[in-house]
């Protein structure tokens, strides 16, 4: 053989030897990333050919897989519609979307390793593979009571269980009805899809753990009083000044109160009546005293920058670092750069109740098999230790004071002592306030804590306030709970 055919040779050979090892690895190597891929349609066929596992609330299933004579086998459908949208997200022909339906595929699918000797089990029984089931912790007449109470207002709204974490509500406005997008007509679900995210009102996305985040306004004052009774400086019967507008240093604009008033006589007083009457000045004026680290630190321990996931992760909420004197003179009340999701809120709330200690929030309650034995149950978890129980007991008794006859009187209950904290915040030049609510209750034994925010004052525009506009939506919500 001469040289030139000897070395095309092993140029063929090489090649040949190339293309076996490289199918070799993807027919093996790759195998289960291919398997995974969105857009693999064998893969998504296969999917639908098993029975996808039920979400439910109670006994009542908002997902759920239908069987169909079609080469899909199972439709999903989601009988509650809008109701639980945030929550389920969708599932369709293109993969899984938002919510439990994407953080939890695995288990819904039935792939998921925890499901393994299941699996096996079903090979020898001759079961019919079958996802897993997720029982949530939703507290049904608590998200219908938010839902109804947000009504067509942007928003949104969560309620905890301060004691375990459990979320009982979890509400944003506007948002979608899936079932539209689990459609097996795929031109019908690609104009879907392209309305939904065209919409500038942007109802996919879940405005209570993510999204643009707000700036929490006064209900910041709580943390703000809670770094000022943890330092030991100051007691809730301690005086502070709170004039009409605080001066501040390294700047020519001050502070004002809303209605431009002074907050006491002599321009002093209590800490507990400037968190009552949500006095600016004081806060700003305690801010000032206690330095932006220390608003960032007693933030910190209510979760402020964790990475948190109910499964679906939370965007960390955030206070600026490098603040100078008037930038922390506004973040102690809510303003500047302080960023927060509905979620976290309803944490700080939940961590003062539950004296001190902020429980990490979850959303499944727990996993079952198709014949409903339970594959694991979730076990409440502290997230952290945000304040000790005295403080928290003097910044219940000063919440308490906030809804008896402070700035959140709108959310009294007969017979129910409601902690609370109102707020309102300012975010854009012309456009009208962000309303806050925080809130408790029983404030003696709490057994649910709320966050709600309406955007841009909701359908009271100008003339929102904490008080009027957001209280009246978490009395419903912690209503629907207590009764």
């Amino acid at each position: 053989m001469n040289a030139p055919i000897r070395r095309m040779s092993t140029v063929v050979a090489f090649l040949f030897a190339t293309l076996l090892i490289s199918t070799t690895w993807i027919q093996f190597g790759e195998a289960k990333s291919l398997n995974a891929r969105d857009d693999n349609r064998r893969t998504l066929l296969a999917t639908y050919a098993r029975e996808r596992g039920q979400i439910l609330v109670g006994d009542t299933a908002i997902a759920v897989s239908k069987p169909v004579d079609s080469e899909f086998k199972y439709l999903r459908t989601y009988p509650s519609g809008a109701l639980y949208a945030d929550l389920t997200g969708y599932y369709s022909f293109y993969g899984a979307g938002g919510g439990l339906e994407s953080t939890e595929n695995p288990l819904l699918s039935g792939s998921s390793d925890k499901l393994f000797y299941r699996r096996v089990s079903d090979l020898f029984t001759g079961r019919r593979p079958q996802g897993a089931s997720l029982l949530l912790t939703i507290n049904a007449k608590a998200q219908e009571a938010a839902s109804s109470a947000l009504g067509d207002q942007r928003g949104a709204a969560v309620a905890l269980n301060p004691k375990t974490g459990e979320i009982l509500a979890l509400v944003t406005k506007p948002t979608y009805d899936p079932n539209p997008l689990a459609s097996h007509d795929l031109n019908a679900v690609d104009t879907a899809y392209k309305t939904l995210n065209a919409d500038p009102a942007r109802p996919m996305v879940n405005r209570a753990i993510a999204g643009n985040l707000y700036p929490p306004g006064s209900t910041f004052k709580v943390i703000t009083a809670a770094a000022a009774l943890s330092s030991g400086k100051w007691t809730p019967s301690s005086q502070v000044p709170g004039p009409a507008v605080l001066t501040l240093p390294q700047t020519t604009v001050g502070l004002p109160n809303s209605g431009g008033r002074s907050c006491g006589a002599n321009d002093q007083v209590t800490v507990q009546d400037a968190l009552r009457m949500s006095c600016n000045t004081a806060f700003g004026w305690l801010g000032l005293q206690l330095g932006g680290d220390a608003l960032r630190e007693q933030a910190v321990k209510f979760g402020f920058g964790d990475q948190v996931s109910i499964p679906m992760k939370v965007t960390p909420s955030s206070v600026p670092a490098q603040l100078n004197p008037p930038q922390t003179a506004q973040s102690a009340v809510g303003q500047y750069d302080v960023r927060v999701t509905p979620m976290q809120m309803a944490m700080v709330a939940a961590g003062i109740a539950n004296k001190g200690v902020v429980m990490e929030p979850y959303l499944v309650r727990s996993v079952l098999a198709s014949d409903l034995s339970t594959v694991e149950t979730a076990s409440p978890t502290v997230h952290s230790t945000a304040v000790t129980p005295e403080v928290a007991a003097q910044l219940t008794a000063m919440m308490e004071s906030v809804v008896t006859d402070g700035t959140g009187t709108a959310a009294q209950m007969s017979g129910v002592q409601v902690a609370g904290k109102t707020g309102t915040a300012q975010h854009a030049p012309g456009a009208a306030p962000h309303a806050w609510f925080i809130s408790f209750a029983p404030a003696n034994d709490p057994t649910v804590a709320v966050a709600v925010v309406v955007e841009e004052g909701g359908n009271a525009g100008d003339q929102a306030s904490g008080g009027r506009t957001a209280a009246p939506i978490a009395k419903a919500i912690m209503q629907a709970v207590l009764q």
